[in-house]
């Protein structure tokens, strides 16, 4: 008996994401035009700096966690020639006189940077050809540090190579060869043996001026024979010494040998709070003979202006803007929430070029209304500002949230479209991408109000125009009370008048793209039109058994065709497979009609 495996006919076409949400808008720190996926609100403080009262994207990523999102992207924008880069220089004096030797800037624009601190060492195996470098915070915690780095191109641990690939913090460009002086006061190279240390030497550090006796043989024994025995001398004098109130410059301070030399370094990394030594006996010692800050500042940075609509626009061409996404593989809604105080012309316009993106990459727009809308009339009349951009691949959401701000524990108003993209991760993941994420479910969370309380009847004036409105109900709380698209108005009559139905079909559409890729360079025949109606009728069934479609059977529900009727001779030649795809999808009940009738006279039961 013989086995043989073969291979099935039916090649799985997964599902894709359906909300991963693009954030689109000003920040307090980041990467400038560059997409970063962000896994938590946590993630999303280290890497752009958290809440700032500027930023409504700062809050909407809050939001869209708070409301269930799982994964996010986000793009910073600035305002066009706005923002710097905090920096500083290390120099040398390895040669006849010093020269700059390493420029040390922060990895991305803002005033963040100017907080950073960075130290260098040559406390390597090789100290004449390599050093350590350490990045510190604002508070003086140790935040990155790179070890046994050359200033030559041709090394492995070529020092820009190294750190720039690595650091999340800076940047290094190499101005010379050289190696940067160390940090802190260095001493001239010892001799040996060592010279006499039974002597008196005054040290500063700051404004704060100390005298020590280097080496007491009543109290310190026999004196040090190595370079290392006197840099542990030395540091235990000087933190034995008295400090200034709240200081640690001297209980801190750190004497480390390297070769025939020391560096000492005060305990803070205060650039004031530099080690000197004064008077003959230093000199005799020579324990001063180039003297640094104990860590170089960066300085400079300057914080990005909130971006103006040309730069949320951004280039193609570029990259920039929100034409930063079209290299990103899995994005499903875009949020701008700076867009809403945008004048109405310059709103439209952002609108115009996001509609296309959308339209290009299968996403879906969630639309804040104008921070003008401040009554149930105003956004009856500045609707018509928005007949340019009625699109299927939209929705407009109205009123805005008032929320407390963690910052000031005020109430303060926000636009919803963070909120309204939690939402609908939430009710994809419980639910499905053809539920319409509204309803007495669709509970916003930690808003405290809306700012345009609305009645039934009001409801009714906007609904039909295409504006999803925001609800309070008694015990419920607020809720998203409305599933159409900006497309959605009745006298539109479109096919993709509802969220669900629109975002499901992209769903299905990129699904399929992505699924059937294999097809590329097949034999154009009738066996791989019958691979193709199998692979993606498998697929469409599944969607099928977990309640996608209408219908009580699949034939009712779906339908896919791939035969000689849908590709041609021509196609054939051509190089084309068509395929057809069809789907009924389950609309909302967004109107319940209740009956009531009144009977007249008795029955019995």
């Amino acid at each position: 008996m013989y086995i043989e495996e073969l291979t099935g006919g039916v090649r799985t076409i997964s599902t894709v994401t359906t909300s991963v949400t693009a954030f689109v808008g000003h920040t307090r720190r980041g990467p400038v035009n560059q997409p970063v996926t962000v896994t938590s609100f946590s993630d999303f403080e280290r890497r752009f700096g958290g809440l700032t009262a500027d930023s409504p994207v700062s809050y909407a990523v809050q939001q869209f966690y708070l409301n269930g999102g799982s994964l996010a992207v986000v793009v910073r924008v600035t305002a066009s020639g706005s923002g710097a880069l905090a920096g500083t220089t290390l120099s040398s004096t390895a040669g006849q006189s010093r020269t700059p030797a390493l420029r040390v800037t922060a990895a991305e624009p803002g005033a963040w940077g100017s907080g950073l601190r960075v130290t260098a060492d040559h406390d390597t195996q090789a100290p004449s050809d390599t050093f350590n470098l350490r990045v510190f915070g604002s508070a003086g915690e140790a935040r990155e540090s790179f070890t046994g780095l050359s200033m030559e191109e041709d090394s492995g641990r070529y020092a820009p190579t190294v750190v720039n690939a690595a650091s999340s913090l800076i940047r290094l460009e190499a101005l010379s060869p050289q190696l940067p002086d160390p940090s802190g006061t260095v001493s001239k190279p010892f001799a040996d043996p060592l010279p006499d240390l039974g002597v008196t030497v005054t040290v500063g550090i700051g404004e704060q001026e100390r005298q020590l006796t280097l080496h007491d043989p009543g109290r310190d024994g026999e004196p040090p024979a190595t370079v290392t025995g006197l840099a542990l001398l030395l540091e235990r004098k000087l933190r034995s010494l008295p400090d200034a109130p709240g200081r640690r410059a001297f209980a801190g301070a750190t004497v480390t040998p390297f070769g025939r030399r020391l560096q000492v370094v005060a305990g803070s990394t205060d650039p004031r709070d530099v080690v000197r030594f004064v008077g003959e006996s230093a000199n005799d010692l020579g324990l001063e003979a180039s003297v640094q800050p104990p860590a170089f500042p960066l300085e400079g940075g300057e914080d990005g202006e909130p971006p103006r609509w040309t730069d949320l626009i951004g280039s193609e061409a570029e990259k920039t803007g929100i034409q930063a996404l079209r290299d990103v593989a899995d994005v499903n809604l875009l949020c701008l929430p700076g867009l809403s105080a945008s004048p109405a012309q310059e709103m439209v316009s952002v609108l115009s070029a996001a509609d296309a993106l959308c339209g290009d990459k299968r996403m879906f727009h969630i639309v804040d209304a104008p921070d003008s809308w401040g009554s149930l009339e105003a956004a009856r009349a500045g609707l018509a500002d928005f007949e340019p951009v009625r699109s299927g691949h939209a929705a407009l959401y109205f009123p805005h949230l008032e929320m407390t701000d963690p910052l000031t524990g005020r109430l303060r108003r926000f636009p919803p479209s963070g909120a309204v993209a939690g939402l609908m991760a939430r009710t994809d993941s419980t639910r499905g991408v053809w539920k319409a994420p509204a309803g007495t479910d669709a509970r916003l969370a930690g808003v405290r109000a809306l700012t345009v309380p609305m009645t039934d009847p009001e409801n009714g004036l906007l609904n039909p125009l295409g504006v999803n409105c925001l609800r309070s109900f008694p015990v419920i709380g607020p809720v998203v009370w409305g599933a159409r698209t900006l497309e959605g108005a009745d006298a539109l009559g479109s096919a993709w008048k509802y969220v669900p139905v629109r975002r499901l079909a992209l769903f299905l559409e990129e699904s399929l793209f992505r699924g059937l890729k294999w097809v590329v360079f097949e034999p154009n025949d009738e066996r791989l039109w019958s691979q193709i109606r199998l692979n993606a009728g498998a697929f469409l069934h599944t969607q099928f058994q977990r309640g996608a479609f209408q219908g009580s059977s699949p034939r009712e529900s779906y339908f896919v065709k791939c035969d000689k009727d849908t590709t041609t001779q021509a196609d054939i030649d051509r190089g084309i497979v068509n395929v057809v795809v069809g789907f009924a999808p389950v609309k909302p009940a967004e109107f319940v009609i209740v009956k009531i009738e009144q009977m007249a006279g008795q029955f019995e039961i």
